[in-house]
């Protein structure tokens, strides 16, 4: 087994009370003071996040944007200079290879951003989809650390640490060459809890400094480090996927009801077997649930109507913040309608849950 990775602000996690357990092959903290507590500071006030883990892609060259284009769901032509776009990337099967965030410095430089679990293998496939392109790509991963700052006092706390006027960076947008703390950063503006916030690219160096700085300063904003439990927590309620939940090398992003983010008219690796899909009807598709009766339904928990089943939990808790035992699952496609009724099997035994929207809670981003 290979030994466990820490980022940079491991330490950090430690003086500030963080359990550290494993993810991704990384020592990373699920929580400090506890999960709702957490949660609840992001959703209110302010919460910081570590998340270094992240992988970072740099694409360069004159076919750099005809390579993204092909390689992911969106269409990154559309984007305006130092704009982003979510997208995912298909395998042949039109299956999820991963899902991404892709900023566009100009059209023969893009900066992807991937997930933790995935570094490697992302990598190795934008390589190999990259024969006959003229780019270079370079895995800049293990190179940078990020911090999340997320919450509706996420723009008062960062306004703290830099001369730029963060109203300047626009939803899904980022500027370069940013000081905080007078350290040169990257900032962008997406945020994966349903709340304002922001992304800051740094030096290894530089993140335990302005972590410390974030957590010194935002005392009277509420500022709280917050672990990747609430991490989750925020994102589910928000109605935004986790790859190996929502979607995985066998679900499509349309299965996983992301086809706002899928451009048919403009080819992608897998576009050919979506169009099918479409056209032909999905006979999946991602469903909100709210359980009737007691029991949490978990990752993996099976569903089923008159003892058959017809698919499986992808995320599932107790709302935080809504205060509703809520659930997305991929289900057969006819049992998809508002307000069926189906169980799920928790540890064997059926609880009643009916389906409902996913849009669990109203995204608070700043437009």
């Amino acid at each position: 087994m290979s030994e466990l990775k820490r980022t940079s602000l491991y330490e950090s996690h430690l003086k500030a009370g963080g359990k550290i357990v494993e993810f991704a092959g990384w020592e990373m903290p699920i929580q400090y003071e506890g999960l709702v507590v957490e949660h609840e500071a992001v959703r209110n006030k302010v919460g910081l996040f570590d998340v270094s883990h992240m992988g970072e892609v740099s694409v360069k060259g004159k076919d750099a944007e005809k390579f993204v284009n092909n390689l992911v769901t969106n269409d990154v032509s559309l984007l305006n200079p130092n704009q982003i776009a979510y997208a995912m990337m298909c395998n042949e099967n039109g299956g999820v290879v991963d899902d991404l965030l892709n900023y566009k410095y100009s059209e023969d430089h893009y900066f992807l951003v991937i997930n933790a679990s995935n570094v490697d293998k992302d990598f190795a496939w934008m390589q190999k989809q990259a024969a006959g392109f003229d780019v270079e790509l370079v895995n800049l991963s293990d190179g940078m650390s990020e911090i999340a700052v997320q919450g509706p006092n996420a723009q008062a706390l960062l306004q703290r640490l830099t001369d730029t006027n963060l109203d300047e960076i626009a939803f899904f947008y980022f500027k370069d060459g940013v000081k905080v703390c007078g350290l040169d950063t990257i900032v962008s503006r997406t945020g994966y809890t349903g709340e304002d916030g922001f992304e800051v690219y740094l030096s290894h160096e530089a993140a335990p400094v302005v972590w410390e700085a974030l957590l010194k300063e935002g005392q009277d904003l509420g500022v709280k480090p917050a672990g990747l439990g609430c991490r989750d927590t925020l994102r589910f309620e928000a109605g935004l996927p986790l790859y190996g939940n929502e979607f995985d090398d066998n679900i499509s992003p349309l299965e996983a009801g992301l086809g706002f983010f899928v451009k048919l008219d403009s080819p992608f690796i897998g576009s050919d077997v979506l169009v099918k899909q479409k056209a032909e009807g999905l006979a999946r598709k991602t469903v909100g649930l709210e359980m009737v009766d007691r029991g949490v339904p978990r990752h993996g928990y099976e569903v089923a109507v008159n003892g058959e089943v017809i698919g499986h939990i992808a995320t599932g808790y107790t709302s935080p913040t809504l205060g509703r035992t809520i659930a997305n699952a991929l289900i057969d496609a006819k049992y998809s309608e508002m307000g069926t009724e189906v169980d799920v099997l928790i540890r064997g035994k059926a609880a009643k849950a009916k389906v409902v929207s996913k849009r669990f809670y109203t995204k608070q981003y700043k437009k």
